[in-house]
């Protein structure tokens, strides 16, 4: 999947953001995945690839969950990350009900990974950074740089620091992908 060949259309993103805000709200009250009928979707919300799911309450990050593969299709990987977001992040208490109507889901669908071999073919802004190191790993949405207003250096240490735990340096010597991101939010709909 390229930028080039693969677009959501506004329909499309509305499904997505759909799927993800019921996704969340039936596992509150059920504890567990809806059934999703899938029959007059289009091929791009069918289409195989991966996808995160970013959750923001009042502005700030309330969860984060994705995945760069996938062997089921975009709504199935937006509904399993939605739920993730909500109830699996390590770094947030699970996402209670009286909070539903002050969370905006943002999703970022994915490109698939690129090695590089120097940084200087990373696209601060524009891409997103994975780096690898022994069972180490870590990543940052290409929105990260937006948010942050970091420099390459500062995000690159970061994500080597924060998400990677291999230390603020250890992207130097890391396997190193990009990817890009097609970005929508539920108050850009």
């Amino acid at each position: 999947m390229s930028k080039i060949e693969f677009s959501l259309s506004g329909d499309d993103k509305k499904v997505l953001i759909t799927i993800a805000r019921e996704s969340i709200g039936y596992w509150l009250q059920q504890r567990g995945g809806m059934t999703i009928d899938s029959a007059t979707f289009s091929e791009s919300v069918k289409t195989t690839c991966g996808a995160f799911v970013t959750l923001h309450k009042n502005g700030r990050l309330r969860g984060c969950i994705g995945r760069f593969t996938a062997n089921e299709p975009l709504y199935k990987i937006v509904q399993e990350m939605a739920i993730s977001a909500a109830f699996n992040d390590y770094r947030f208490e699970p996402v209670e009900q009286h909070e539903m109507k002050e969370i905006e889901i943002e999703i970022s669908v994915l490109t698939p990974l690129k090695r590089i071999n120097t940084i200087d073919e990373f696209e601060l802004g524009k891409q997103g950074i994975y780096i690898k190191k022994g069972f180490n790993s870590g990543t940052f949405l290409p929105q990260v740089a937006a948010d942050t207003g970091w420099s390459r250096d500062e995000f690159l240490g970061h994500c080597a620091r924060d998400k990677a735990g291999i230390g603020w340096d250890g992207w130097k010597d890391a396997e190193l992908y990009t990817y890009e991101a097609l970005v929508f939010a539920e108050s850009q709909l």
